[in-house]
This record gives C-alpha cells, sequence and structure tokens, in this order.
C-alpha cells in the first residue's frame, strides 16, 4: 500500500469535490462514494425506518471493497468517505433517531467491528467541517432530488456525532478543516489552504 487519504464529512460538504482535487493536483488516485449506484438510497430517503439496514449493508459491502482495492494499491490514493463513517456515524444516527431497530443495529455493528479489526487504517482522514445551513446550502447546489428534502434536524444529528468522532478516532490522525469560510472549488486560493495543511500533517517521504 502507498499513501492512503481518506475524506470525511457530512452530506454535501463537499467530500467529492475535494477527492477531485486533490487527484487533480496530487496525481492521487480517487476512489468515489457509491451513491447513485445505491439501489436502496432513494427509498431509503423517502422511508428511513424500512430501508436504513439494506441501505447501510449496501455501503458498508462497497466501502469494504474500496478499503481493500486501496491498501493493494501502488499509487497514493485518496478516498471519497472511509468505512467507519457509515458505522460510527449514520448507522448510529439511525438507531439513536428509532429509525434502524435494535435488532438490526447490534447485528450490523458486529459485523462492522469484524471488518474493522482487519483492516490497515488510512495514513491520515481528513474531516470537512460545516455548519447546517452551509450544507443545506451546498446540497441545493448539487440539486440531487432525493437530499432536497434532508430535514436540518438530520444533518444537525449528524454533525454531532461527526464532531464527537473525529475528536475520539484514534486508529489513525484526524485533521479537522472548518469549511463554512472556504470554497475550494470556485476559489483555488482556499484549495491550496487545505492541501498545505494536508501535507502538514504527513512524512515528508509520502508526499
Amino acid at each position: 500500500m502507498s499513501l492512503f487519504i481518506a475524506i470525511a464529512g457530512n452530506i454535501g460538504v463537499g467530500k467529492s469535490s475535494l477527492t477531485h482535487i486533490l487527484s487533480e493536483r496530487l496525481g492521487w488516485r480517487p476512489f468515489f462514494e457509491a451513491v447513485d449506484d445505491n439501489p436502496y438510497l432513494a427509498d431509503f430517503y423517502a422511508n428511513m425506518r424500512r430501508w436504513s439496514f439494506h441501505s447501510q449493508i449496501f455501503f458498508l459491502g462497497r466501502r469494504l471493497q474500496d478499503h481493500l482495492r486501496i491498501l493493494s494499491c501502488p499509487d497514493p490514493a485518496v478516498q471519497d468517505r472511509a468505512i467507519y463513517e457509515d458505522a460510527e456515524i449514520f448507522a448510529r444516527n439511525l438507531y439513536r433517531r428509532g429509525d434502524l431497530s435494535e435488532r438490526d443495529y447490534r447485528s450490523y455493528h458486529t459485523l462492522y467491528e469484524g471488518l474493522i479489526r482487519c483492516l490497515q487504517p488510512p495514513d491520515l482522514i481528513v474531516y470537512l467541517q460545516a455548519s447546517v445551513p452551509t450544507l443545506q446550502a451546498r446540497i441545493r447546489c448539487r440539486g440531487r432530488k432525493y437530499e432536497l428534502a434532508t430535514p436540518a434536524s438530520y444533518l444537525g444529528s449528524l454533525n454531532e456525532l461527526y464532531d464527537q468522532w473525529a475528536a475520539t478516532f484514534d486508529l489513525c490522525p484526524v485533521l479537522t478543516v472548518p469549511t463554512d469560510g472556504l470554497d475550494f472549488v470556485q476559489r483555488p486560493g482556499d484549495a491550496e489552504v487545505i492541501i498545505a495543511q494536508i501535507q502538514g500533517c504527513l512524512p515528508p517521504a509520502s508526499i
């Protein structure tokens, strides 16, 4: 395995955009999140309680495949959302909301815990942090129909869990980047600021 960077953060925060930018600027191989090919996602947004377990299992399996591909990749790689977010953020939030039953959550988490014991973690996780109004604005710009009705309370709950997770995660270093005042898509200088922060967290030989 060469260098492995994962980009973490809430819905709409800019993970895919930053993954693309890092791939182009630094020559890292991108691994993008499987969203459009998730056969459960539109159903999940329409009825979270009915489809949450199915959707989470799909994401966990797909993220595992990507993680294993990255570990065997000879080139530096950047991943759009890490496997840890599926369980520690999204599944936990669904369980807290009552949209994932106790039985399904325990079964899911047992599988997750077994998987991460077998996986080498990334060299660095970059956590993109944003307030709910910023997330909502970016979601509107992105224009995915099934995301547009996402309640602010749902995004807020995810933000709370993300902050807790980023503060306690210890399998690898975590770089937290507040993005409310940044536009790394439209302003190249903002992207350079983030790139410099990432490079500052990596050993010189790996850059």
